[in-house]
């Protein structure tokens, strides 16, 4: 459990208006507070969780923590660090991905301490009156000022009316709850602040917001799912496992202060260790992976995990336990990159086509550089391995 320290140190990025007021506001008395998340997609990776088990600490320290889905702001969708516009969901996938997502955070999340709320409930009941009544207390030059909309409109591209819209919808959050705190990531700061903004102008009241860092996936880059070095929820113990050990050594620290259960004091040893020499950044990934898989599959799986690796990975052997593909699912024309994407081994032709372009598909210790070739010339009994952890064993 964190401590009162913690919640301004531990995936603590900035506590708007101050830190000090915060603080002090917490000294009085117990506080309203919330994490919002738009349920767009089916799985969630590492970095979604940050939010979250802060969201946690504060409702293991006994204030009223709601986990917010946005079933109203979905609709809309978060211009937030986007080149363009998200496209319409339906209502059956919003409620697919809540409860799919219920169950990928299960783990880290105590229901019986932290509320679950839906913002459909009242943004979907707004008047036409009430619409203009919120928009009423912002500028649109505000709006139209943020980041990701100027850098649409140097490129000539569109910024659509409703996406202007996001911000007060998010922010009329706050109003609608009454809350005295909302967390979210440095990619939510704009939003959360404008809702700070209609609580003081609509309620007369101080909302203070606490701005979470943010991860960067496997590659060293912004964590996406098109770039495909996202480390998921869903992901296997083993899948798991072998990512985290390949995040660059530099995140290390980072994503043991994020997103594991490491102590501060021992993460702060094993920086000082790894600084000196005394610790190989490969026995803290160890560590790492070890605490961070345990924590979504269980001690015994993740201690499997990483025995696992020692051996497919470090050792270079085959897997005891490999997928069966059959090309006979395939028609007698299609490429490699047909057979990754039908087997589900990569998320996107896209991630396909870069894996065999870095060298990363092997077939029978052969090395795949042509991803125009053609399944037709591989036999029954063939091993494919994909990348560093995946592996495929073909029958007709």
């Amino acid at each position: 459990m964190s401590t009162i320290d913690e919640l301004f140190t531990r995936r603590t990025e900035k506590i708007l208006p101050s830190q000090k007021g915060f603080k002090e506001l917490l000294e009085k008395r117990k506080i309203s507070l919330y994490f919002g998340v738009d349920p767009t997609a089916t799985k969630l990776h590492l970095g979604h969780t940050i939010g979250i088990r802060k969201l946690q600490e504060f409702a293991d320290l006994g204030h009223h923590a709601i986990l917010l889905f946005g079933t109203g702001t979905v609709l809309v969708g978060d211009p937030s660090l986007r080149a363009e516009a998200r496209k319409p969901i339906t209502q059956e996938e919003i409620e697919n991905n809540i409860s799919s997502w219920k169950k990928q955070v299960s783990s880290i999340v105590d229901f019986e301490k932290v509320t679950i709320k839906k913002n459909g409930d009242w943004l979907l009941k707004l008047t036409y009156k009430d619409i203009i009544e919120i928009a009423s207390n912002i500028s649109a030059v505000q709006l139209f000022k943020r980041e990701s909309f100027q850098r649409r409109i140097e490129r000539g591209d569109t910024v659509w009316y409703h996406e202007t819209m996001y911000p007060l919808l998010q922010g009329y959050d706050s109003v609608a709850m009454d809350v005295d705190l909302e967390i979210g990531g440095t990619d939510q700061e704009f939003n959360m602040l404008v809702g700070r903004e209609l609580m003081k102008k609509m309620k007369g009241k101080e909302k203070f917001v606490l701005t979470t860092p943010m991860i960067l996936g496997t590659d060293g880059k912004q964590m996406s799912k098109t770039s495909g070095n996202c480390i998921w929820l869903t992901d296997s113990a083993e899948d798991m496992f072998g990512k985290l050990m390949s995040i660059p050594d530099e995140q290390i620290i980072p994503y043991m202060e994020l997103v594991s259960d490491i102590p501060l004091a021992r993460i702060g040893q094993i920086k000082s260790d790894i600084y000196s020499g005394k610790l190989h950044p490969m026995d803290a990934k160890k560590e790492l992976s070890l605490d961070v898989v345990s924590q979504f599959h269980g001690k015994n799986q993740a201690e499997s995990a990483k025995i696992n690796f020692k051996k497919t990975i470090q050792a270079g052997e085959i897997p005891e336990e490999i997928p069966v593909f059959k090309l006979s699912s395939l028609p007698k024309n299609s490429t490699i990159i047909d057979l990754l994407e039908k087997s589900k081994s990569v998320a996107s032709r896209g991630e396909a086509r870069r894996l065999i372009e870095q060298g990363g598909v092997w077939i029978d210790q052969f090395q795949i550089s042509d991803f125009r070739f053609q399944i037709s010339k591989l036999k029954s009994g063939s091993i494919i391995k994909i990348g560093k952890r995946k592996w495929l064993k073909l029958e007709k």
